[in-house]
């Protein structure tokens, strides 16, 4: 690890670490994360939100490095406004996949995250209807065959029984090039092969030269495992499940009572 905070990158987990859709960012988080980047840490994000989801708080929140958005899917620099990365699915197997739970399960919702950084809205329910007013996000209504470009990853919302009963129906069926991975109790994601939080911070590090040792990842939840093992430290704020908690070096408080403001002034006080 390092010895001043120049050193450090730390790469913290939106939803339910450091803010909640429905409340934002606590004021404490918010004000320790801006003196954390002014005495010299860097700072940035580990999302499974789409890039323009992540930007509607950058008018507060400081970002000193690229994000690593779509769950590990696109690295964007806020500070140029350019992708710097981005890895898509293969159309085969993510439209085979996307079809299979479409008709096999007829309540769940359906979002496409498509590479020109639009959401296509394929099947509305009450959770798409609260993860886009909740995130602001702006979409298109559309059928699946129409979304131009390709696809980054696709999204599925419904009630958690239902999210349970999609993962069990997918473990043991093939589809080449993707993978499946519960992001939340009511949303289940297609995801490119090999991609997740924990490639986008190491294809993070190697483009900025940080070493990963001296990287620090924040998280809740089991998607968060992975970037987690692969930083040098690991923190998990206390709302996480148990599970996460015990692959963290050291657990903080909970989202909303600023456990990511107590960790980061934890840091500040020993190394500045």
């Amino acid at each position: 690890m390092g010895h001043s905070l120049q050193d450090f990158l730390v790469v913290c987990d939106m939803d339910n670490t450091l803010l909640t859709a429905e409340k934002g960012i606590p004021s404490c988080n918010l004000e320790t994360v801006k003196l954390f980047c002014a005495l010299g840490g860097r700072f940035t994000i580990a999302s499974g939100r789409t890039a323009d989801s992540v930007g509607k708080y950058l008018d507060k929140l400081p970002l000193t490095a690229p994000a690593i958005t779509y769950g590990g899917g696109v690295l964007y620099d806020f500070s140029r406004k350019k992708v710097i990365s981005a890895k898509t699915l293969p159309k085969v197997a993510a439209h085979r996949a996307l079809e299979d739970i479409r008709a096999k399960f007829p309540s769940v919702g359906i979002e496409i995250m498509a590479d020109n950084g639009r959401i296509y809205l394929i099947r509305a329910n009450e959770y798409t209807h609260r993860h886009t007013l909740y995130e602001k996000l702006r979409y298109v209504v559309s059928d699946y065959a129409d979304v131009p470009g390709e696809w980054n990853k696709v999204l599925f919302a419904a009630e958690p029984a239902v999210i349970s009963d999609i993962a069990d129906y997918m473990r043991f069926r093939e589809y080449p090039g993707v993978y499946f991975v519960a992001t939340n109790t009511v949303y289940y994601e297609i995801m490119p092969e090999n991609v997740t939080k924990a490639s986008g911070l190491r294809e993070l590090c190697r483009r900025l030269s940080i070493p990963i040792e001296n990287t620090i990842a924040i998280g809740d939840y089991y998607n968060d495992i992975d970037i987690m093992k692969a930083a040098g430290y690991s923190v998990a704020v206390a709302n996480a499940p148990p599970e996460v908690q015990a692959e963290a070096d050291e657990v903080t408080g909970a989202c909303l009572d600023g456990g990511v403001a107590q960790y980061l002034y934890r840091l500040i006080t020993k190394y500045s």
